[in-house]
């Protein structure tokens, strides 16, 4: 299947699907604009997408040259991964659950570069057959790596704790380093990730900060700190930017890449119904 090879401006299309999210009393679709303005440092053009139907996804895709899952204050829905809702006051976003986590298999599946950050990695890990801490603070060994609520955002997205980057990995080749201080603002994090994954660097108390899906055509890579979070002032952001923008310039320049038979999955538990968004 063939993307486009022009785009307004001359760059490449990177899809940034949309959160749901009531204001007021109506819902709306969005999207923080940190995201949005990490798609322009990689020198990418950021189209930001609302809730798909299924059969809409391959032909969205067919617009684009990558896809930035972002992160967001809700949590992927644990019927997902095989569980019932830990705490209930925590938000959740079905909607997005029920199309981001076949978009992630379909654009895997062409080759499509793959950025994924905080909710995004752990709709990667989801998607493709993984499990999820829904508390990580509560689990024997694990530190609490949620930000403190009662701070303002400068010291929530501060650095939290080193990254211990694995030697010879994706990551280590893009960054150039095996340790450096990242944010920590998420209370999900990765339990058992899915067959094909590999770790690319992990927290000082053993979870899983990155990784990517090895066996996968293109660039993927998923992080479960926010690079977002002023990332042009961030020489490890910009690295990791600029490596996504390179690997969807190319995927653009190669005719959109090529088709591949999906990756194998096990099924999406059915949206709940007694969860709005």
């Amino acid at each position: 299947m063939k993307t486009n090879s022009r785009s307004p401006a001359g760059k490449p299309v990177v899809l940034v699907p949309a959160c749901n999210k009531p204001l007021g009393d109506h819902p709306f679709h969005v999207a923080g604009r940190k995201y949005v303005e990490a798609v322009r440092l990689a020198g990418a053009l950021p189209l930001v997408v609302p809730r798909l139907e299924p059969e809409e996804i391959e032909t969205t895709l067919d617009l684009a040259h990558g896809v930035l899952l972002t992160g967001s204050v809700s949590n992927v829905h644990p019927s997902h991964f095989g569980e019932a809702v830990l705490d209930e006051t925590l938000p959740l976003d079905p909607q997005r659950d029920a199309w981001t986590l076949p978009l992630v298999r379909a654009a895997l599946a062409r080759g499509m570069p793959l950025l994924a950050i905080c909710r995004g990695a752990q709709e990667f890990n989801v998607a493709l057959g993984g499990t999820l801490h829904q508390a990580v603070q509560d689990v024997a060994g694990h530190a609490d790596h949620r930000a403190p609520a009662d701070r303002p955002a400068e010291a929530q997205y501060g650095p939290a704790h080193p990254v211990h980057v694995v030697p010879g990995g994706r990551l280590a080749s893009i960054v150039g380093s095996t340790c450096f201080e990242v944010n920590s603002v998420h209370g999900q994090g990765m339990k058992q990730l899915a067959p094909g994954l590999v770790v690319e660097a992990t927290a000082p108390d053993g979870l899983v900060e990155a990784f990517r899906h090895a066996g996968a055509q293109g660039f993927n890579l998923c992080v479960q700190w926010h690079p977002e979070w002023k990332a042009a002032e961030n020489p490890v952001s910009c690295r990791l930017f600029a490596a996504f923008g390179e690997a969807v310039r190319t995927y653009r320049e190669q005719a959109g890449g090529i088709p591949r038979e999906p990756l194998p999955h096990p099924p999406l538990a059915p949206e709940p119904a007694s969860v709005g968004a």
